[in-house]
């Protein structure tokens, strides 16, 4: 116990807490206090994620009805539900935690069936929070699913492209928003904030997509971006990252290889927007490089039409810089 514990990180359900976690928590200190061992908590941290739910349905005579067996429609009155089998109205009931007893489950052989593994496991990890609770609706696994194959359509496009021309790697945007994504994601996986690192992987795809479109970005630029997609949705998508690590000819497994090395220079903001006040009231903000001089702050933001109306004609007696922070001006 002393050379394995504790855990670094306990993750379970609600229910888990009243359950083996009080339990392993209430042995551990009573093998302290009988000198069996040297910790006090078996787990260095606890994190409580959410119930996976889903809405609840019953036929006109009260019978819980599966999902599998009703049909969704719209209507001017709203969502409605009908049986597949004779058409018969259904009562749309609650949200509720999936149960046989209420028959709300959904099978995950027909999903993996219909949509694949990775499809599921990125819906569930995108649609909310971990420690709320994730909705499940088909709609949102057929907007999963429709990712999926914009993942898949990206890396065969990159896979198709040619040398193309070189390019200037501290003028890429398509660089510096991976990089930038490959920090964001870091910090997000770290503190358990899974929807938030996809939201970064879905926003550097509509980059890497832009630029294969529209042209203009090193090819070579572009398929390293996508080399660092593929590395930073793989802890969510195995299955789909090591078949677009294939389609790319990356060698051995992305599984394996390391972490993306993240460069700073690239996702360092080449200028500055900063506060300015005129008298101690904030009138306007000025956008100047990051090495911009004194001087140079202070020509622009007098150059500003929001600054020149709130002056009215009225000289400037002092404009203090406060490098990369504010300036202020005072008539």
């Amino acid at each position: 116990m002393d050379r394995w514990l504790p855990v670094d990180q306990y993750i379970g359900g609600i229910e888990h807490a009243i359950l083996h976690l009080l339990y392993s928590r209430f042995f551990t200190r009573a093998m302290k206090k009988t000198g069996h061992a040297g910790l006090e908590e078996p787990f260095a941290g606890l994190f409580t994620q959410g119930m996976v739910v889903h809405e609840t349905y019953k036929s006109s005579d009260g019978a819980w009805l599966q999902p599998s067996e009703i049909v969704i429609e719209a209507s001017p009155e709203g969502r409605r539900a009908r049986l597949i089998s004779d058409g018969a109205e259904v009562t749309i009931g609650s949200i509720e935690k999936m149960s046989k007893s209420k028959k709300n489950t959904v099978d995950p052989d027909d999903i993996i069936e219909t949509y694949g593994a990775d499809t599921a496991r990125w819906f569930m990890l995108s649609d909310s929070p971990p420690e709320r609770d994730v909705i499940w609706s088909e709609e949102g696994v057929q907007g999963a699913s429709r990712f999926v194959q914009k993942i898949w359509r990206i890396t065969g496009e990159t896979a198709d492209l040619g040398p193309g021309p070189a390019g200037d790697r501290a003028s890429s945007a398509v660089l510096r928003a991976a990089h930038k994504a490959v920090k964001a994601v870091d910090e997000d996986i770290e503190r358990l904030r899974f929807n938030r690192s996809i939201a970064q992987v879905h926003e550097l795809s509509n980059v890497i997509g832009g630029a294969i479109a529209n042209g203009g970005e090193a090819h070579s630029a572009i398929r390293e971006a996508v080399v660092i997609m593929i590395q930073l949705f793989a802890p969510m998508m195995p299955h789909l990252a090591e078949e677009c690590w294939r389609e790319l000819g990356c060698t051995g497994l992305v599984a394996e290889t390391p972490w993306p090395t993240l460069d700073l220079a690239l996702i360092a903001d080449a200028s500055i927007s900063m506060p300015v006040q005129i008298n101690g009231k904030k009138r306007a903000d000025v956008s100047v490089p990051v090495d911009a001089s004194v001087a140079h702050v202070e020509a622009a933001t007098l150059a500003l039409d929001a600054v020149q109306r709130a002056l009215e004609g009225r000289p400037v007696k002092k404009i203090i810089v406060v490098p990369k922070r504010i300036v202020n001006i005072v008539v």
